[in-house]
């Protein structure tokens, strides 16, 4: 007896799901002013988000993927843009918040996080799509979700 999720959701839809987060985020960020409790808040719930996603992804989607011809480029170059993302949060992080550079910054972590995003939704889905049987697609979005879930609490 397999133990897949409740709904029979797949990879796909738990990433999207996770993805459309991270981009109303990203765009409420954005649309902060200066030093606020807002722009903290938010800053604070993108990191947490990025960080739980980019290692529950790692863990049960890209991996798995690159034990496969097909998909193995894709998945170390989707693994090698979150390191990217997190070095654009890091330098946040170090940034005044109130300083033009800040803000700056954000729109080019923006910029590179909807462009990952779109590249794996568009491309590393469609092959992703081929190289998983429909039970590593459900198994998997289970263990995402867990793993997800176990993330944003330990922060």
């Amino acid at each position: 007896m397999s133990t897949g999720n409740q709904h029979g959701m797949d990879i796909f839809e738990a990433l999207r799901n996770d993805h459309e987060r991270q981009r109303d985020l990203v765009n409420r960020l954005l649309e902060t002013e200066g030093d606020s409790p807002e722009r903290r808040e938010l800053f604070d719930a993108l990191k947490t988000e990025l960080e739980a996603h980019a290692g529950a992804e790692e863990r049960f989607f890209y991996i798995p993927l690159m034990e496969h011809d097909l998909t193995q480029d894709k998945a170390r170059h989707s693994v090698s843009e979150h390191k990217e993302l997190d070095d654009f949060v890091e330098q946040l992080d170090g940034y005044d918040m109130s300083g033009p550079q800040w803000i700056q910054t954000a729109k080019e972590l923006a910029h590179r996080l909807t462009h990952h995003l779109d590249e794996e939704e568009h491309e590393v889905f469609q092959l992703a799509g081929k190289a998983l049987t429909a039970t590593e697609k459900t198994d998997l979005a289970a263990s995402y979700e867990g793993d997800m879930h176990r993330r944003r609490a330990t922060v």
